[in-house]
């Protein structure tokens, strides 16, 4: 058997607070949309921008987190993989969905209000417990070199 990636890695702003459920199951699933932008310059040279915006998907263990830690407006690094759906709505049309389950995430900056978990701790990654994002080489998290 040959192996695949899907893999995504994203840095953004939060669109929205966190929506929570929960599942048939019991399990509780959160959600929220992440922003991301990129600029460029057009032929004219004009400077252009382009925001995109995901729907980010959590489960387990990283649904309390979101849930207490996340709002909207916070800087979040996350990295999932990438799962495609389809619903049926009520006028019998198809819609199509892509959503990003969130497997590791890590807050680059607080806007509302809170403060990162465990005294100054300021990531979550895939169910091992809090971890700390490395420091960036000039000491700013915004200036990521991806």
């Amino acid at each position: 058997m040959s192996r695949s990636l899907n893999k995504v890695m994203l840095i953004g702003n939060v669109g929205n607070d966190p929506e929570i459920r929960a599942l048939a199951s019991g399990a509780r699933v959160a959600k929220l949309s992440l922003a991301t932008n990129r600029s460029w310059s057009d032929r004219s040279g004009q400077q252009q921008e382009k925001t995109e915006w995901h729907r980010l998907t959590f489960f387990g263990r990283l649904v309390d987190i979101v849930e207490q830690w996340v709002h909207k407006g916070d800087r979040l690094y996350v990295e999932g993989r990438i799962e495609y759906s389809q619903t049926q709505d009520d006028q019998g049309g198809v819609r199509y969905w892509t959503d990003i389950v969130i497997n590791e995430m890590v807050m680059l900056g607080a806007t509302g209000g809170g403060s990162p978990p465990a005294g100054g701790t300021s990531g979550y990654e895939g169910g091992s417990g809090y971890g700390t994002p490395p420091p960036a080489a000039d000491g700013h998290d915004d200036d990521l070199p991806f």
